[in-house]
């Protein structure tokens, strides 16, 4: 195989640009005894490769049954729910308390602000009252 070609083999291989035939010739030019000195440290990670596929795994895995512990989760889940809804209710009724609160401060608000106008107006009838006192004096009627 020509280096050339080999070394833009390696190229695309370090880019995931390959074929699978493409890989099988690197495959094949590494585990050959004639590899380029600068191509060197290729040779060892096919060889990995190669050994590495062939591996196997023997033991066997011992698995333990699974516990049901399930039943003491969903008693969890709808004491959770329930607190959830109580806690909910009570958040609602102490956010309807404040609404009313602020309503009630806005109403007495409102209504000082038309108790202040209508004693400015009974200052004035009161003046008017006044000078109608002096034009009775004046002209003498009743």
């Amino acid at each position: 195989m020509e280096l050339a070609n080999i070394e833009k083999l390696v190229e695309k291989y370090l880019n995931a640009e390959t074929t699978l035939q493409e890989e099988k010739t690197l495959s094949a030019y590494f585990a050959s005894e004639n590899v380029a000195s600068h191509l060197q440290e290729y040779s060892y990670m096919f060889g990995y490769f190669k050994k590495s596929k062939d591996e196997t795994f023997n033991k066997t895995i011992q698995l333990e049954p699974r516990k049901t512990k399930r039943k003491n989760w969903k008693w969890l889940q709808v004491a959770a729910s329930v607190v959830l809804l109580i806690s909910m209710y009570a958040g609602y009724g102490e956010y309807e308390h404040r609404q009313q609160e602020k309503q009630l401060a806005q109403v007495t608000e409102a209504l000082k602000l038309l108790s202040t106008n209508l004693n400015k107006g009974n200052q004035a009838v009161a003046s008017l009252y006044t000078y109608e006192d002096t034009v009775n004096k004046i002209f003498k009627t009743k």
